[in-house]
């Protein structure tokens, strides 16, 4: 089972997969090996990603808060949603301060006002949006996540840091880019979400291979046999990788598959 990050794993930074990506990923399919695809995306954004890949398995999206497999009805294998007192917390905190945020429910982006953040997150990643007015007053049941947004990366750190504590053991808060905060439900994260997998499927620790490059990755290697951080990666990510391939502009994840798994599926 070969578990991959999207942004800054598999896609560059203009959203795209190389050939060499491309080719690699059909390889494995064809070899029988699981490729599942583990983001922050929602998924809808997910869907057609790994569709565009001809991948076959389900998608894990919202940092392992929902899972669903797209070959299967939309069929959802796993969902761990937010509290929604919670979330009206977490959502009157940013409105406090001033900072952007998308709302994601029942795979909706919905947003309080119309803003160049959100115009240019949905034109990179081919979604849709909703513009909803005061999100208090919505009803937040099926609430996937929450995704704070902004270009100051140190105010984004330090908000990360501060909502963590703040929501300790009752939110999952991790910054998913140096521009972007999430919070989710403390059963959401990519590990998580890749050990219901591995257990649905019968597939053991040591076989799962798991690649990434942001600090919302930690829990996906600490769940797989094999670690992999990109090049790219952060400093914390690295720290519990067991190797460090190249970054995502030198097909790091094709080195990488070479390395682990067979050079004969890499191109």
């Amino acid at each position: 089972m070969l578990v991959l990050d999207i942004d800054g794993t598999i896609f560059k930074k203009d959203y795209t997969a190389t050939k060499g990506v491309q080719n690699t990923l059909k390889n494995l399919v064809h070899a029988g090996i699981k490729v599942v695809l583990c983001t922050g995306r929602m998924y809808a954004a997910t869907k057609s990603i790994a569709k565009e890949l001809a991948l076959n398995t389900p998608v894990i999206c919202y940092q392992g808060g929902l899972i669903k497999d797209f070959l299967n009805g939309d069929k959802t294998l796993w969902e761990k949603s937010m509290d929604e007192e919670l979330a009206r917390d977490v959502i009157s905190v940013l409105k406090a301060r001033n900072i952007f945020f998308n709302l994601y429910i029942n795979d909706e982006l919905i947003v309080e006002h119309d803003d160049r953040l959100v115009r240019e997150y949905v034109a990179d990643r081919n979604i849709k949006y909703r513009v909803a007015g005061n999100c208090e007053t919505l009803d937040l049941k099926g609430i996937n996540k929450i995704l704070a947004i902004d270009d100051d990366v140190d105010l984004i750190q330090n908000l990360q840091k501060e909502m963590a504590e703040r929501y300790k053991d009752k939110l999952y808060v991790i910054r998913s880019t140096t521009r972007f905060c999430e919070f989710s439900d403390p059963g959401a994260t990519k590990g998580n979400a890749l050990r219901f997998l591995a257990n649905m499927w019968g597939i053991k620790k040591e076989e799962i291979m798991a690649c990434g490059d942001q600090d919302n990755d930690i829990e996906m290697l600490l769940a797989a046999g094999t670690k992999v951080a990109m090049g790219n990666a952060t400093e914390d990510l690295k720290k519990v990788a067991d190797y460090i391939t190249d970054s995502v502009d030198e097909d790091g994840v094709v080195k990488a598959v070479a390395k682990f798994i067979g050079e004969q599926y890499a191109l």
